[in-house]
């Protein structure tokens, strides 16, 4: 039967008895009866052992440092284990001192004794540990790696990965049912001779014995929790990394990973094995898994090295020449930079600073290398992600002309500054890309006909904002006139109509804004598509729990003066936004040119138009030929009307949009200063509807009479809301006027709406704005700008 798992204990988590109680505690309620346990030197033994070979090769007294490591080991033994299971392994450290005590005095340790003398850490902790835990009552053996990995000897041991597959899948048929503890960091050459496996080799070992042993998973267990996507000694706001991919967590380890390890990784790669980094010391908190072959990115890490050995050559070759030398040699450039004039730019480690000469120096014929010039002045700020293309404008925004441009692999971006603006590039770096983003919830009011366009529009905008503005944008509230669905999750915007049909509930104004309260969300931004008079008396309450609100509804714009005013102080007070172009023109960007026109230092003196695209209809179509009351009848038919056409015919909804604009321009009104000539008379407005349709056609004699008489003076009829700021004042009305037929109001397309700007820079020649005035569509764009407007005010605070 296939075993599980592997775990693997570094040094510190087998620091003194304490910690090692807590390993053999983990292996009992974490691990199985046939699990494999990798183990490197406990404490500081490896360290002393190099100590006792630099004192040895100098003729120093080593003997007292050798006692102070026996003692060490055999305190250990003390505490942990009793008399028998003590007793057999103080015999055994006594005959390893004595081993050591004979390396030591050799007059000059070959390499392959100096290995030896460096061994006794892992085989110390092995046997240390399995003896715990048969003394916690499981069967358990100590196995020296010597005996299973076989290597040809190099600069780095190269595994003979067959022959000690072989010798592992021997040991694990021998060892049935028994936890087995392994050396790590030692392996043996095919003579038996001690080899090491070099810096984080115990890592290395238990990847590549999990790979050998067809084990499913590698726990490393740590001083730390996991991966972070920053490091938590620098970043106080560094979060853990649930999981990762191999490929990131690879050049993450290559880019200079304290946790990962660029060697360790590698046996992982094309198995099934996945590797989990751990907390000895919080087993129970969240970890890191590493997944073999996953296709999803994680969130993005940020890493850094103080300090790199960077290589500026001339070369007559191409640059990818020059690479394919370094990766035919097994050695991987941090990053590298093509510049004019055949010059290029590769980054190391220091530590491979040695190795990286000599890859040069030894193609320097093939590559016609010439000027070879290295820096260390210079340390490094990296992105790790498989999406790392996404943050490239993020993190380019933040260097200056120190820094070198971005390097983009595909899983990171690099860059090189300063050694003295590492620190402070890394956290500009993780707060801008990598830390927790902002998240913006939105509340849509109204789910009518242009909700329902507003959330189609959304589900396809949403992708491109939140790339854009490196935000989440949820929605998190539906809310009709008489159900409400509130959720701290984001609502699915496939399914929103299912979801708020099973789960909306009655609501009212104190509930809905205490469940708001409750949400986990930097900013809420209200949408009201509502035409609701009370909705907008709640807006002062919106403001004063901060949520932000975008407006098709035109009532509170164009309410009382003072209510008005008490909005904008607010918004002043607190820093809010509230955005309604979607009130007046649908799409058209009428508020954002007024808007434009003020702050370019231009004065408006005059804005006029049509504002109802059912007025416009009418008037298009009135040619003197049909009664005016059977176009108001055939467009009521059409929908164009609202259910009753006295709500158009009124001139109360351009009034009120006239209103906004005035006010958006700085003329502080009232409703009632603006003159309304109603098509409507005085004795059919308060009818019941019914009876209005019945007398409609009491407006045809007024109507065709002014017809006529604008023909006459080769005019037509228009329903125009105009805004002049004269000498004598403000002049602002409502009603029809007669017109040139070449005027910007006589030839519009029916439906349409119409703006005219006069200013100080168009005086002669007046601007123009033109376009659909209404419909679901372009007033759900009209929504989604200003809200995308919003989101983008609240990232540049």
């Amino acid at each position: 039967m296939t075993r599980c798992h592997l775990h693997k204990f570094g040094g510190s988590s087998l620091a003194d008895a304490d910690c090692y109680r807590r390993v053999a505690h983990i292996l009992l309620t974490h691990g199985h009866s046939d699990d494999l346990i990798v183990v490197s030197a406990a404490g500081k033994s490896t360290n002393f052992l190099y100590k006792l070979l630099e004192l040895s090769d100098g003729k120093q007294l080593w003997q007292e440092e050798l006692q102070v490591l026996i003692s060490y080991q055999q305190n250990l033994i003390e505490q942990l284990l009793s008399n028998e299971q003590a007793r057999s392994l103080r015999e055994r450290l006594s005959t390893d001192k004595s081993q050591l005590t004979s390396l030591l005095s050799l007059e000059k340790l070959n390499d392959y004794q100096s290995n030896q003398v460096v061994s006794f850490g892992e085989r110390w902790s092995s046997r240390l540990l399995a003896a715990l835990l048969r003394e916690s009552g499981v069967a358990a053996a100590d196995i020296d790696a010597r005996t299973l990995l076989v290597a040809d000897e190099g600069a780095v041991p190269q595994i003979r990965l067959q022959e000690s597959k072989d010798k592992v899948q021997q040991m694990l048929a021998a060892h049935p049912n028994e936890r087995l503890v392994i050396t790590g960091f030692i392996c043996a050459n095919e003579q038996g001779d001690t080899l090491l496996l070099g810096r984080n080799g115990s890592d290395f070992s238990a990847t590549l014995l999990a790979s050998l042993a067809n084990i499913e998973r590698v726990t490393i267990w740590t001083d730390v929790e996991g991966v972070f996507n920053a490091d938590p000694n620098r970043i106080n706001d560094a979060k853990l990394l649930k999981s990762m991919s191999l490929t990131e967590a690879n050049r993450l380890a290559h880019l200079g990973s304290p946790v990962l390890h660029n060697r360790t990784l590698q046996p992982l790669f094309d198995t099934e094995v996945s590797l989990a980094v751990r907390s000895s010391y919080a087993p129970h908190t969240d970890f890191t898994l590493i997944a073999p072959k996953s296709s999803s990115a994680s969130a993005p890490v940020v890493t850094s090295l103080p300090s790199v050995s960077l290589f500026n050559v001339t070369l007559k070759a191409e640059l990818p020449q020059l690479l394919s030398c370094f990766a035919e040699a097994g050695l991987t450039p941090l990053a590298y930079w093509s510049l004019a004039h055949g010059r290029a730019e590769l980054a190391f480690t220091h530590e491979n600073q040695k190795q990286a000469l000599a890859i040069f120096e030894a193609n320097n014929d093939y590559l016609h290398i010439e000027g070879l010039q290295i820096r260390d002045d210079l340390g490094l700020v990296a992105l790790v992600s498989a999406d790392a293309g996404l943050y490239r404008r993020g993190f380019a925004r933040l260097l200056n002309r120190d820094a070198h441009p971005l390097c983009n692999d595909g899983l990171s971006l690099v860059t090189l500054v300063p050694k003295g603006q590492v620190n402070l590039l890394t956290q500009k770096v993780h707060r801008r890309c990598a830390g927790p983003r902002k998240r913006i919830g939105v509340l849509l009011l109204g789910i009518g006909n242009i909700g329902e366009a507003w959330i189609d529009l959304f589900k396809r905008a949403r992708p491109v904002l939140n790339k854009e503005l490196e935000v989440s944008v949820e929605l998190i509230g539906l809310v009709s006139s008489k159900k409400a669905l509130i959720s701290d999750d984001d609502i699915a915007l496939d399914t929103w109509q299912d979801q708020f049909e099973q789960t909306a509930t009655d609501w009212e104004y104190a509930s809905l804004f205490d469940q708001l309260q409750q949400l986990d969300c930097d900013e809420i931004i209200a949408l009201d598509i509502s035409a609701s008079a009370d909705l907008t008396l709640q807006y002062p309450e919106f403001f004063a729990r901060g949520i932000h609100v975008v407006s098709a509804n035109k009532l509170a714009g164009s309410g009382p003066l003072t209510f008005y005013r008490e909005l904008k102080q607010q918004l002043g007070n607190r820093r809010l936004f509230w955005r309604y172009n979607a009130s007046c023109g649908a799409g058209l960007p009428v508020q954002h040119v007024l808007n434009d026109l003020h702050n370019s230092g231009d004065n408006i003196e005059a804005v006029g138009g049509i504002f109802s695209g059912t007025l416009c209809w009418l008037f298009e179509h009135f040619d003197g030929k049909k009664p005016f009351s059977e176009l108001v009848l055939e467009a009521k038919g059409l929908g164009i009307t609202e259910p009753d056409p006295r709500d158009d015919l009124s001139g109360r909804d351009m009034q009120r949009k006239l209103l906004i604009l005035a006010r958006e321009i700085g003329h502080d009104i009232e409703l009632d200063e603006i003159v309304l000539n109603s098509l409507v008379p005085e004795h059919l407005v308060d009818i019941p509807l019914p009876q209005f349709i019945e007398r409609l056609s009491e407006l045809d004699v007024e109507m065709q009479l002014q017809y006529q008489a604008a023909a006459e003076q080769g005019k037509v009829l228009r329903y125009v809301a105009s805004l002049d700021w004269l000498e004598g004042g403000l002049k602002a009305e409502v009603g029809i006027q007669w017109v040139d037929r070449t005027h910007p109001y006589a030839n519009l397309t029916p439906g349409d709406n119409v703006f005219v700007i006069r200013s100080a820079f168009y005086q002669d020649n007046p601007l123009i704005i033109r376009g659909p005035g209404a419909g679901r569509e372009v007033t759900a764009a009209a929504v989604q700008s200003d809200l995308a407007q919003i989101c983008r005010d609240l990232l540049q605070e």
